[in-house]
């Protein structure tokens, strides 16, 4: 694979077969510099996205899962240090000119953000958000645009479109400004969509419709998509693989069925055993202690202090993904096959 470093690689003539690589991450490092050391927030993270798959990426607070996507979106702090490669058709986006790299955003990689509250402008009408962005990223006159907004709150599903884009944020419910959100970030048809925690502040029925909507339109447009989320009901629900990130490492990675059905890292069953399953009466298992402080990382396994499994091989050194079958790695001593 050829990458090119100084000019936008060409759309793709058609759209390919779903399964094909649509995003390549390799060895990506994300190091920022602190008074306790470096404190790699992403470390050494490779994988893969593609066309019309959904990669759910696990992890509690703190493990790397946010600043992740803002690398591959480009967004992240100017003091992390990145490392390795974010490829996407043949080109390489770290290497990229900042003004390059802003050029890719909305039609190559767009990204829906956590809090609706905070992602739409409270002093704009929903018409003004979106006509902006098809404007900044396309040659669309405004009457085009128009059209296309109201299309997209269409395709969201909001009621009564034509009026909604005449509303200010502050006047739509958290499940409409979410959508709202959702419609931002699909305006100029990327390839990829990235969601960090879209469902975090809705209810269970506003969380479950969002869940639904974002599943049909990337089926309807073949899109891959990332979805951040610390809550494992919400990635068996839509995604096909997931990652498990821990102190910003994958430390299991696999199709999302057979990681729930045999879980390989005891980090992962943790999370298993503290979600909250249908008909379940007796509480939760809490994972014991709190992630680690990423600025003194030793060099063994990270999960370790809080692991009730743990060896004195676990202190030795940091283990290897380990494949345990098919598409699926662990990075424990415990895996099977190490």
């Amino acid at each position: 694979m050829s990458i090119q470093s100084t000019a936008l690689a060409p759309a793709p003539s058609s759209l390919a077969s779903v399964g094909e690589s649509l995003l390549a991450v390799r060895d990506l490092t994300v190091e920022f510099q602190t008074r306790g050391g470096p404190l790699r927030a992403v470390n050494n993270v490779s994988f893969t996205v593609g066309k019309g798959n959904i990669l759910a990426i696990l992890g509690e607070s703190g493990s790397g899962k946010s600043i992740l996507l803002k690398t591959i979106l480009g967004i992240q702090s100017r003091a992390g240090k990145v490392s390795g490669e974010v490829v996407m058709r043949d080109t390489n986006l770290l290497a990229l000119s900042p003004k390059a790299r802003q050029e890719t955003r909305g039609s190559w990689v767009s990204m829906i953000f956590q809090n609706p509250m905070t992602a739409l402008d409270p002093v704009f009408t929903v018409e003004q958000q979106i006509v902006e962005t098809l404007r900044r990223h396309t040659s669309m006159t405004r009457s085009q645009a128009h059209d296309r907004a109201l299309e997209l709150l269409e395709l969201v599903q909001i009621p009564s479109p034509e009026q909604r884009l005449k509303s200010y944020p502050f006047e739509c419910s958290g499940g409409m400004r979410q959508r709202i959100v959702i419609a931002l970030a699909l305006a100029c048809n990327p390839s990829l969509l990235l969601a960090d925690e879209p469902t975090t502040a809705l209810d269970v029925t506003v969380q479950a419709r969002v869940l639904d909507l974002i599943r049909d339109v990337q089926q309807k447009l073949q899109m891959g998509v990332i979805l951040v989320t610390h809550d494992i009901a919400v990635a068996a629900e839509i995604a096909d693989e997931v990652i498990v990130m821990y102190a910003g490492r994958i430390v299991e990675q696999g199709p999302i069925r057979e990681i729930l059905r045999d879980p390989q890292h005891p980090y992962t069953r943790g999370l298993l055993g503290a979600n909250v399953k249908p008909g379940q009466h007796e509480r939760p298992l809490a994972i014991p202690g709190a992630p680690p402080n990423l600025a003194g990382i030793p060099n063994c396994c990270a999960f370790g202090p809080r692991c009730s499994l743990v060896r004195q091989e676990c202190w030795q050194d940091v283990p290897v993904l380990t494949p345990v079958g098919e598409g699926h790695v662990a990075r424990c001593v415990l895996a099977r096959g190490q």
